[in-house]
């Protein structure tokens, strides 16, 4: 039996397209969530993407996908408008789900290399962080959410410690969970529940893309009770539990998904 078939629930997954937002849009999918994935790849890769989309498809959920900017505006618009129409009015939003990677990985100093400027904050924070709350309460003005919806966003360790060209994106972590805390608190009237995870190091891209990523993950692997890294799986996992209707008075909170890496 799968717990959400027939429930007509929706999850919209922004950055759904690899990592742990493509192993969540699997694991939902699996037990009969219907999947919005709203991802920016280049097309030279539409056959890999495509290849994993096909997977969640064959579970027999109804499936939607754009290969979008998702921080602009219109597209957005554009986006919400056409999910009213295909939700109708049975279909409801049950979770919504950041999962975005997208920001500067410079140093603030460097006598070589490029440094972080204003902009590049700029661009980390609207993309990794302020874009939970557009995308929440566009959500929430569409009158799309369910009566008990849940909005999840994945943050890390890096959020309350320094790593070497990490700032811009630890600045929106930061920010992430507080505007996470918020929404748990000013949302809560209108059923819906905000929380972060705290992944711990997971071998993704864009992991990989952090200056010194493999030093990180020696780090981590040392630190870990179970001696293994966390897996996509994993935070999948836990975003499943989280959707349940059993979690429905978790709210609020920054959970370590870490198999207690953070404990040592």
């Amino acid at each position: 039996m799968k717990e959400f078939q027939d429930k007509n629930y929706w999850a919209i997954i922004l950055g759904g397209s690899s990592g742990l937002g493509l192993a969540t849009a699997k694991k939902l999918a699996k037990h009969g969530m219907n999947i919005c994935v709203v991802h920016r790849n280049a097309r030279a890769h539409s056959e890999i993407f495509n290849a994993e989309f096909d997977k969640i498809k064959a579970e027999g959920i109804l499936f939607k996908s754009y290969n979008i900017d998702a921080f602009k505006v219109e597209k957005r618009n554009r986006i919400i408008s056409e999910l009213k129409e295909v939700l109708g009015t049975k279909g409801k939003v049950r979770t919504l789900i950041h999962s975005v990677a997208k920001g500067n990985l410079k140093p603030m100093v460097d006598t070589e290399n490029p440094t972080l400027t204003n902009d590049d904050f700029h661009l980390t924070l609207n993309a990794m962080a302020i874009s939970l709350y557009d995308w929440t309460k566009a959500v929430f003005e569409a009158q799309l959410f369910a009566e008990d919806a849940r909005v999840l966003c994945f943050t890390s360790e890096g959020s309350s410690r320094a790593w070497k060209s990490y700032a811009a994106v630890s600045a929106a972590k930061v920010t992430l969970e507080a505007l996470s805390r918020n929404i748990a608190l000013e949302f809560a009237p209108f059923g819906i529940r905000a929380n972060c995870i705290q992944a711990g190091v997971t071998d993704t891209l864009s992991f990989r893309m952090i200056p010194g990523s493999d030093k990180l993950k020696e780090h981590a692997l040392s630190r870990s009770p179970f001696n293994r890294l966390t897996q996509p799986e994993d935070v999948a996992n836990a975003v499943y539990l989280l959707n349940k209707d059993e979690a429905s008075w978790i709210n609020g909170c920054v959970i370590p998904v870490d198999g207690g890496e953070h404990i040592s």
